[in-house]
């Protein structure tokens, strides 16, 4: 007889993954940062940050993220005693970004406490194959790999809708995603993939490269006709509210393009399902002769 599967999932998109894989009751441990879907609440968080960013700006989070990197002081813990209690046999976590989430070198040492085997298993995505493929390994390891390719199958027509949609106009806008307003940090990875799927041409950044800080110097060359501000870890209202912070800017006041505004945190930054969404939200925004908004007023807003 097989041992229960156990999952504690150490990344709020591999969290999705697992509730959309119907895993939900074998999820017995999250971070602090996960916060959806909602039935996960009352799931043991065996994470805290390191860091108190309430209340704090973009350029204020900066500063203390680069403090921490710096003293080699980390950002985020492992709660041992609650790991411990949860006793999970499946591990899932991440290499991909040290500001994303617990360290890589953290999870191997906290999980060497733990009775029992445990499977680690890490994701590093850099494109929407590579998302999708995340489900896939999931699904193989908790024997829910029909359900996978459901899942993925899903995925690919929603993304064929897209692409067949955007065949239909005639241009293609120079877009800008921005993950990170002070500084500017230009969206990576899957984004500009996103960008061009949606019917755009990515002003900064190439598929698959990394996030990177950049200078408004830099945003001003590049030409974008439409700068979409995606902050990682914001929601659509604290995305607005950081932006007015900054509106005043001499940037901000002399751009004469179309700024909007979106939920980053749950449509771009996670690698996990509803990144499919988020390639919706940019058609709806880049196309809006073409598709009608189906996305609520939560996801995305003009903002100028």
């Amino acid at each position: 007889m097989e041992p229960e599967i156990r999952i504690c999932s150490l990344l709020p998109s591999t969290t999705e993954i697992v509730c959309d894989l119907g895993l939900k009751d074998n999820l017995v441990g999250i971070t602090h940062e996960c916060d959806y879907p909602e039935e996960i609440r009352g799931v043991e968080v065996v994470t805290k940050s390191l860091i108190d960013h309430t209340g704090s700006t973009s350029g204020q989070i900066n500063t203390h993220i680069s403090e921490a990197l710096h003293k080699g002081s980390g950002i985020y813990a492992i709660d041992n005693e609650a790991l411990n209690r949860v006793n999970p046999n499946i591990v899932l976590t991440q290499e991909l970004c040290e500001v994303c989430a617990v360290s890589y070198s953290l999870v191997e040492e906290s999980v060497r406490t733990l009775s029992g085997d445990q499977k680690i298993l890490s994701f590093e995505p850099s494109n929407l194959e590579g998302i999708l493929d995340s489900i896939l390994q999931i699904g193989k390891q908790t024997n829910t790999e029909s359900t996978a390719h459901s899942i993925i199958d899903q995925a690919h027509s929603r993304l064929d809708f897209v692409k067949s949609q955007t065949l239909k106009s005639t241009e293609t806008p120079r877009v800008l995603g921005l993950e990170w307003l002070d500084p500017p940090f230009i969206g990576g990875h899957w984004v500009p993939e996103m960008i061009e799927i949606a019917g755009g041409t990515p002003a900064l950044g190439k598929r698959e490269e990394p996030s990177k800080q950049v200078t408004w110097e830099e945003v001003s060359k590049s030409s974008p006709e439409i700068i979409v501000l995606m902050v990682c870890g914001f929601d659509l209202a604290k995305t607005i509210e950081e932006f007015y912070l900054l509106s005043e800017s001499e940037f901000w006041k002399t751009f004469e393009g179309e700024i909007y505004a979106v939920n980053g945190s749950a449509y771009f930054s996670r690698p996990g399902p509803r990144i499919i969404d988020g390639v919706e939200i940019l058609g709806e925004i880049l196309n809006p002769d073409i598709f009608v908004r189906k996305k609520g007023p939560n996801a995305w807003k003009k903002i100028n």
